[in-house]
């Protein structure tokens, strides 16, 4: 349940955040965006184990070590989903926008109905990787988790290996298990993949 809790509720708020992030950075003109992209990927430059630490502190002086909270804030700014949303709304005509604003429609209605709905494909491809990267996520519950009740599936299996001895029937069930997620939402969502990998990543 709390893989199921991070996966699930990280997921959905990264990609909230980062749609808005895109749109805001492709469809409204103001004053320096452009090196606000810039910083967004340079953060895609560096090693997130190299932030660990300072994270540590920051989570222990917030009082949120050991609390599956800490992750959402942590979770839901991610500059490849912003990268990858940018490039697909950069090649949305902005002849919709202006039509719906002609008609009396606010920039909210504008995003969650024009823009979310035509970057449905780029949406199913980071939701399928979001998820398996969070489901997956071994390093930062590590850093962040030391009560045993609130480890993720990782933390489990890697917890189930013993200097002396391993429990590898437990270990191939829970692995099987860690599984299942992963391929659900593949299945669910595997119209949209080659889609969004192909559109969401290239310009025109």
């Amino acid at each position: 349940m709390n893989s199921f809790y991070i996966a699930i509720v990280c997921t959905a708020l990264r990609l909230l955040c980062a749609a808005m992030a895109a749109f805001a950075l492709t469809k409204i003109k103001f004053h320096g965006r452009g090196v606000i992209f810039g910083l967004y990927i340079t953060a895609l430059m560096i090693p997130a184990q190299t932030t660990f630490i300072p994270l540590f502190i920051i989570m222990n002086k917030l009082n949120l070590l050991n609390n599956l909270n800490a992750f959402l804030l942590l979770q839901m700014f991610n500059a490849f989903a912003i990268f990858m949303l940018r490039q697909k709304m950069l090649t949305i005509n902005d002849a919709y926008i202006e039509a719906a604003t002609i008609d009396g429609a606010s920039m909210w209605r504008v995003f969650f109905q024009i823009i979310l709905p035509l970057c449905s494909g780029t949406l199913a491809i980071l939701t399928i990787l979001s998820f398996m990267d969070l489901w997956n996520d071994y390093l930062l519950p590590l850093v962040l988790l030391t009560d045993r009740t609130k480890y993720t599936l990782p933390l489990i299996l890697n917890s189930m290996q013993g200097q002396y001895s391993n429990q590898y029937n437990l270990m191939m069930a829970g692995s099987l298990i860690s599984i299942i997620p992963i391929l659900i939402v593949y299945i669910c969502a595997q119209k949209y993949f080659k889609e969004g990998l192909t559109v969401g990543g290239v310009k025109g």
